[in-house]
């Protein structure tokens, strides 16, 4: 598989504080990668490292396989484009402004494409408005124009849904499938929304005290986070024998706890269960969510 990031042992240290602790993690290209973490977990330190920001204490990062310490690697990053914690825009300046300075600044020789990014935003009616007057929304998506400007692929976004009303979140979740389906750039993002970024991610990062927990993808999540049947009885061992009879997957979860997979309907279980000798005293459907996936996988505690 081909990557656009990797990382090796990478640490960052703030005196005695590991922001960073070994950490290892791969982004496919073409992916989505949902890189989740508590406050605190190391998150916006790994985007400050790739952009450049700040370097690492030990370890390595790789960027389209060349290393951190390659001098190739500022033509790298001009493939890479970032929107760390804040938009950073002109609050005075209108957005197609704030493109267009963004384009002398990474010395394009025209302005061409101005229009059309603006468009594929969904600002190009906001004309002379100031950015200060633009909505949350509307200044994260003016976020990720800017960060489009040298036409990457590879972005990445430090909470970009933080703080927007349900119309901006729909949006932003629009414009990054957009992104990740019509342009094919591949999208890091970091986000406390569990909710949403299961509608986006197509791999995951679990991060925790600034090392990685767990990589997967999302259809290994969600074989993992599959619907069942949660049932309980009076006697799982009968329960066991029945269900290995008929060839039904199922789960010990307890001593009167079982989760079964599969399609069964509730008069033939029923059936099965009271041949065996078995009470099944109450059933009801249990999905697993990426949030409890989480919790479960660091521990508990408050998420982001």
């Amino acid at each position: 598989m081909d990557y656009c990031l990797t990382t090796s042992a990478l640490c960052k240290y703030y005196k005695d504080f590991k922001a960073l602790n070994n950490l290892s993690m791969h982004v496919p290209k073409g992916a989505i990668y949902g890189f989740v973490g508590k406050n605190g977990a190391g998150k916006t330190t790994l985007i400050r490292l790739i952009c450049g920001l700040q370097l690492p204490t030990s370890g390595a990062f790789t960027l389209y396989g060349v290393g951190h310490t390659d001098r190739r690697i500022g033509r790298c990053r001009r493939r890479m484009g970032a929107v760390v914690e804040t938009p950073s825009v002109y609050l005075d300046a209108t957005a197609r402004e704030n493109i267009r300075e963004q384009y002398r600044v990474l010395g394009m020789p025209s302005f061409d494409g101005v229009d059309e990014l603006l468009s594929f935003v969904g600002l190009e009616n906001t004309g002379k408005k100031r950015v200060r007057n633009f909505s949350l929304g509307m200044r994260q998506r003016l976020g990720i124009a800017v960060a489009l400007c040298g036409e990457p692929d590879f972005l990445m976004l430090d909470e970009p849904i933080n703080g927007l009303d349900p119309q901006g979140i729909i949006e932003m979740r629009e414009l990054i499938l957009r992104l990740n389906r019509e342009r094919q750039i591949t999208v890091l993002i970091s986000s406390h929304i569990l909710d949403e970024l299961s509608r986006l991610a197509t791999h995951y990062g679990f991060i925790d005290k600034g090392s990685m927990v767990k990589e997967i993808s999302a259809a290994e999540l969600e074989a993992e986070c599959r619907k069942c049947v949660r049932l309980v009885v009076d006697n799982t061992s009968a329960l066991c024998l029945a269900f290995d009879r008929i060839g039904l997957e199922y789960c010990v979860v307890s001593a009167t706890e079982a989760d079964v997979y599969g399609e069964i309907k509730a008069t033939e279980l029923i059936h099965v269960l009271d041949a065996a000798g078995c009470e099944l005293i109450s059933m009801h459907e249990k999905n697993e969510s990426l949030e409890t996936y989480y919790m479960n996988l660091v521990g508990g505690g408050q998420h982001a």
